[in-house]
């Protein structure tokens, strides 16, 4: 059996690696010259930046994404943050800036700032509504409704924009719950050593070592069809043919691949809620410093910053991602899809947070990055994924635009592939 994996970002490089272990003849074509896509090294002035997330995996050696490493035989070695994340408040109650000073909470103690009563609401709702999510709302229409307070809008943003790159206006009641019980059964975050880049080049030797072809700088075109199922790839006007079929591009760009021109109703459904699809937007900026500007591995969420939701310090776990004394600080603030004009105003209110966060600290602004229209931080917003099927019962999708139920960013690449190879397998 062949299979052809379209896109060698981390959701390719996890199924082909987990194909070729099981005997399966596997073939990647990458339209880069490297691989990772997203989830990558940039050697900078020493420094290792990604190309996209952020040397941290959300939750650490037990969640899904370890586990999937593991099975497939990848040499990556994931340490637990701790504290896995705390959240930065003002100093002074009702305060709702930080020109006062701060303090910082642990990730547990985000109830500390509800009132009383609404400490027992928030216990009874979690409860209750963990055994029966809501479906149909928003995670920010269900605070409303139970849990009015301008900390649980404040809190849930900064989650939410850290984790998914989004507003919990724009995240499904039902998918937050998910991503809770998650955090409940795997923990917090880990970070690999070596970065995004230790998992990939990880992946890159079980391939190589199982008989696996990865080719760079070449572009799938198209994707050909009979009978009602996938027969290969178009590269470089050469047709290669494959019994599956693995995107790793997104469901638009899988779409795109197919016979615009084809009558099938199924598919032209298929196209359809993928161009329906919004990619979710955020800017990651990256800072040098000399001293620690956080103090340790795990995420730091900024409630009550303007624009930035969360930042993390990874040298803490792994300094080799830094040059000899120096840190590698990391913000990321999720974009709303009405201000994907306004970028530079909204890198701007970015770099006034920092500021403002670590005011009386120095440090060096390394490099701004921002994700958006065909390189998001997710091809589509979690919770909203087509999942990893298509019409065709042997094309299958994985990576960022088509994750697990639950799973954060990377952890919902892992759980997609986990699922793909489930329903591979299981008819092999």
């Amino acid at each position: 059996m062949k299979a052809i994996v379209i896109g060698a970002g981390l959701g390719g490089l996890l199924s082909a690696a987990k194909l070729s272990r099981e005997g399966y003849e596997v073939e990647v074509f990458e339209r880069l010259p490297i691989v990772g896509g997203r989830f990558t090294n940039i050697p900078y002035h020493g420094f290792q930046l990604t190309t996209g997330a952020l040397h941290m995996i959300p939750h650490g050696p037990a969640g899904p994404l370890a586990k999937l490493l593991k099975e497939v035989g990848a040499d990556v070695e994931i340490v637990r943050s701790k504290p896995s994340a705390i959240i930065r408040v003002p100093r002074r109650r009702g305060d709702t800036d930080y020109k006062f000073g701060h303090r910082d909470l642990l990730f547990e103690d985000f109830k500390v700032p509800f009132s009383l009563i609404n400490r027992l609401k928030l216990v009874f709702y979690v409860i209750t509504t963990r055994k029966n999510p809501p479906k149909g709302i928003s995670f920010a229409q269900w605070c409303t409704e139970h849990i009015e307070q301008d900390w649980t809008h404040r809190i849930s943003d900064a989650f939410f924009g850290w984790a998914l790159s989004l507003r919990s206006a724009d995240v499904p009641a039902e998918e937050a719950f998910e991503i809770i019980e998650n955090l409940y059964r795997y923990g917090g975050s880990g970070v690999p050593i070596g970065g995004c880049k230790g998992i990939t080049d990880a992946l890159v030797a079980v391939i190589d070592a199982h008989g696996g072809v990865i080719n760079t700088s070449t572009e799938a075109t198209a994707i050909t069809t009979a009978g009602g199922k996938a027969t290969g790839v178009i590269v470089d006007g050469t047709e290669h043919n494959a019994d599956i079929i693995i995107s790793d591009i997104g469901h638009v760009a899988t779409a795109s691949l197919l016979n615009s021109g084809d009558t099938n109703k199924e598919l032209q459904n298929y196209a359809h809620m993928a161009d329906e699809l919004k990619p979710s937007a955020g800017i990651k900026i990256c800072l040098s410093s000399e001293k620690p500007l956080i103090g340790h591995g795990g995420v730091m969420l900024t409630p009550y910053a303007k624009r930035v939701n969360g930042i993390n310090e990874v040298t803490n776990i792994d300094p080799s991602l830094a040059p000899p004394g120096k840190h590698l600080i990391m913000s990321h603030q999720c974009v709303h899809w009405k201000d994907l004009g306004n970028l530079q105003e909204e890198i701007s209110f970015g770099l006034e947070d920092l500021q403002d966060i670590f005011a009386g600290k120095e440090y060096e602004v390394l490099l701004i990055q921002s994700y958006s229209n065909e390189w998001p931080v997710n091809r589509a917003p979690s919770g909203a994924d087509l999942k990893n099927l298509t019409p065709m019962p042997n094309l299958f999708v994985v990576g960022d635009g088509a994750k697990g139920k639950g799973g954060i960013e990377v952890e919902g690449v892992a759980l997609g592939v986990k699922n793909t190879m489930m329903e591979i397998l299981s008819k092999a």
